[in-house]
């Protein structure tokens, strides 16, 4: 009977050790932070969760999609849709995280309205994000798109500049760097919180709170009903990581769930 217990007991330690780990993907920046927290929450309800960092938008997809990743929370819906369209990854929504409205921001002015002709405006180049910017140009009359609630709009789509602004496309993660070097730039908000920016209070024109960005947690299809997937979204949806979100954002970025 003695043997017949260790035998358990070390049965038992081995399926421990070899528990699962979850690789959730995130962006440096406040994408990692606060998986930073639930990382925590996860551990202490059994969950164990690697925290794998990018630079960029593209390749925490391209890492779920090889399996380098079990999950990945960076991104919205709108720019996951568009990344799937070109790749043909089974990959999906699970759960909303965060919303955060957007902002432009610039040096040299203080409002939209101060911009002169022929202002150099900078974007993201990817498109989703890029049409984010657009639209928040259009939302306050600098801009006018065929269709302003469009989240695929290009720069094609204007159909009305009356100042000429100049449109410079570049990768999401170095906008912050074009600040020094055009009149206005559309920022995501963990870029911008990464580079010491306050989209509360330093933006000179926001996007609406409701809208299509709210960021997602997202899965390969064939996990998604997979149980360590409904612990993750519960320890992201948990009152820690709320309490977290209130006291270290303070409004820039806000609970969804």
């Amino acid at each position: 009977m003695r043997f017949l217990a260790t035998l358990a007991a070390a049965a038992l330690l081995a399926t421990t050790a070899q528990a699962e780990t979850i690789r959730v993907g995130v962006t440096a920046g406040p994408h990692a932070e606060i998986l930073d927290v639930v990382k925590k929450v996860g551990a202490e309800r059994g969950l164990d969760i690697k925290v794998v960092e990018f630079t960029d938008y593209v390749v925490p997809n391209q890492a779920l999609a090889l399996k380098d990743l079990e999950a990945n929370s960076f991104q919205h819906e709108p720019y996951l849709k568009n990344q799937i369209s070109k790749t043909g990854w089974k990959i999906v929504k699970v759960a909303n995280t965060i919303g955060s409205p957007q902002g432009v921001y610039s040096q040299k002015y203080k409002k939209l309205a101060d911009l002169p002709e022929g202002a150099r405006v900078a974007i993201a180049n990817d498109p989703s994000n890029g049409a984010r910017g657009l639209m928040i140009l259009a939302l306050h009359g600098v801009i006018k798109l065929k269709d302003p609630n469009n989240v695929s709009s290009t720069i094609a789509d204007i159909t009305d500049n009356p100042k000429k602004l100049r449109f410079v496309e570049l990768d999401a993660a170095q906008l912050p760097r074009a600040l020094q070097d055009v009149d206005v730039v559309s920022i995501n908000n963990n870029y911008a919180v990464q580079a010491g920016l306050n989209p509360a209070t330093d933006a000179i024109a926001r996007e609406n709170p409701d809208g299509p960005w709210v960021n997602i947690l997202a899965v390969r299809e064939e996990d998604k009903d997979k149980p360590w997937v409904k612990q993750l979204i519960e320890v992201y949806h948990s009152e820690p990581v709320k309490a977290f979100l209130e006291t270290r954002f303070k409004g820039t970025y806000l609970p969804t769930w």
